[in-house]
């Protein structure tokens, strides 16, 4: 049998209880809670935790705390300027991918950890991992759950509550509970940011990228 830290990230059967994993872990954990103890005016400082706690941290990425991973982050690949509103978890016992301007509401969970469904292998404690891809400049809604091994595309919004089972194409608007692609981003979006509301373009093309 391999060493149970090297199959983290092959999707292979583990035993997420070896001690070698938890040391590592505990040590990420420890960094985490650091970080939910700052105060929201210690910015500098967050940026310097985040820098050290995740895996890749793009420039201007902002998670408010508190923040919860099973790694502290240390699997989480976040673009620049993501945002995670309060109290993300990332279930990241392998890689999280997040794509550039990214913005993710509160209460959202990311997952990559399952568990067997034959109950004899749930008793011996065995996990699995599957990667998750969030592409950039999506917008998931607040509450929503995403699956193991999910690859959600670019400029996606994923719905409030949702739960994504499965993969998600670009440039949709995605809802439910499986989350379906409801529709295309189109030309109603590009004329109303809500409801009857009209866009200004003029006001805003200034500051556009």
């Amino acid at each position: 049998m391999s060493d149970m830290k090297e199959r983290l990230h092959t999707g292979e059967l583990y035993f997420p209880g070896d001690e070698e994993i938890i040391k590592e872990q505990m040590a990420y954990q420890d960094l985490l809670c650091e970080y939910n103890q700052t105060r929201p005016s210690e910015t500098r400082r967050r940026a310097e935790l985040l820098n050290e706690m995740l895996g890749d941290c793009g420039e201007g990425v902002y998670i408010e705390a508190p923040f919860y991973a099973n790694f502290g982050g240390r699997h989480c690949h976040f673009g620049k300027m993501v945002y995670a509103n309060y109290h993300l978890t990332c279930v990241d016992d392998t890689h999280i991918y997040v794509g550039d301007y990214t913005m993710i509401g509160p209460n959202v969970t990311i997952a990559t950890a399952g568990h067997p469904i034959m109950p004899e292998l749930r008793e011996k404690g065995l996990q699995y991992n599957m990667p998750v891809h969030i592409g950039r400049n999506c917008w998931i809604g607040a509450g929503a759950i995403i699956m193991p091994g999910v690859s959600i595309g670019d400029e996606v919004v994923i719905g409030a509550g949702s739960i994504v089972t499965k993969d998600i194409p670009s440039g949709v608007v995605a809802v439910g509970n499986p989350c379906k692609v409801l529709r295309e981003v189109g030309e109603h979006d590009r004329k109303y940011y809500f409801r009857d509301r009209e866009i200004d373009w003029d006001e805003w093309k200034s500051s556009l990228p």
